[in-house]
């Protein structure tokens, strides 16, 4: 499809447009103009992270210049709530001569979110796929691991990568030793956390190599890893921000490059973890898809 056609830019559009902007930094509006006079895609990126800022906590601002700033979390790492939101979509309406509906922006939970949908936009193209949020009760649910070895709280689970959180409570049965008087917690945790959110992207993506088929999530085992480097000590009350992107997918083994973050530091990293993984019997597939289809009736 096309880019959606930029509209004739006159005095008095960048009077208007100068106005809405008055409260945004001068590269905010320096980007603006860049788009809405030259068309400059490569603008809209600062637009919307300059539009974001102005509406933001003093306090919250720093955070918009972390190393992982695209995945900071609009809710739960920036406070911004359903009202602000639509705050931001009318600026961003005005500055980018955009119609945004209000039921494009449930599915939006990153800034990455928020950047992909306007490019999209922008661009006249179908907006990504949506990515599928899991809380913990549905983690709980899914994973074949429980309490009180299971890291993950949060999970956003999309065709090209998952993102999860787990905030280190300080309480984990392993701390006591680990260290004496000073709790660490363990680089090969870390290690299993990443694992545990490549067992959950198997089991709630819809990757092609599994042609629509369910999986059983008793038979998702680790294989091995490579490239294993711990670069973070991490203590408790630090957010594990965890995120595994598939790099192989070959039944029965899928290969996952995987990494954890701590307020934008750098924590662990693994080049390759490899699990295989089996699918349900076809019998039993059935029965799975027959539950889902009375528990929505």
């Amino acid at each position: 499809m096309p880019d959606v056609e930029i509209k004739p830019f006159s005095a008095a559009d960048e009077t208007v447009l100068r106005d809405a902007l008055k409260r945004c930094s001068p590269e905010t509006l320096e980007a603006a103009l860049t788009y809405r006079q030259k068309g400059d895609h490569s603008a809209i990126p600062a637009v919307i992270l300059g539009i974001v800022e102005r509406f933001l906590e003093p306090e919250t601002r720093p955070r918009l210049k972390e190393a992982n700033a695209a995945k900071l979390r609009l809710i739960e790492d920036l406070g911004i709530d359903s009202l602000t939101m639509v705050e931001i979509v009318i600026m961003t309406e005005e500055t980018l001569s955009l119609s945004i509906d209000n039921e494009e922006l449930k599915d939006l939970r990153s800034l990455e979110d928020v950047h992909m949908f306007v490019d999209c936009k922008i661009k006249g193209k179908p907006s990504p796929s949506k990515p599928v949020h899991v809380g913990v009760e549905e983690i709980y649910e899914t994973m074949p691991h429980g309490h009180p070895f299971l890291f993950l709280q949060d999970a956003t689970i999309r065709q090209n990568e998952a993102q999860a959180t787990y905030e280190i409570s300080g309480s984990e049965f392993f701390l006591e030793g680990h260290f004496k008087h000073t709790p660490v917690f363990p680089a090969s945790i870390m290690l299993e956390a990443i694992g545990q959110l490549a067992v959950l992207y198997i089991l709630k993506s819809d990757h092609p190599e599994f042609k629509g088929r369910s999986i059983d999530n008793t038979k998702i085992f680790f294989t091995s890893c490579d490239g294993v480097r711990a670069q973070r000590i991490c203590k408790p009350k630090d957010i594990l921000s965890i995120t595994v992107k598939p790099k192989r997918f070959k039944h029965p083994l899928a290969t996952f490059e995987g990494s954890i973050t701590v307020a934008g530091e750098k924590a662990a990293f693994v080049e390759e973890v490899t699990l295989t993984f089996d699918f349900l019997p076809e019998a039993s597939q059935t029965e799975t898809e027959a539950s889902k289809k009375l528990a929505h009736a």
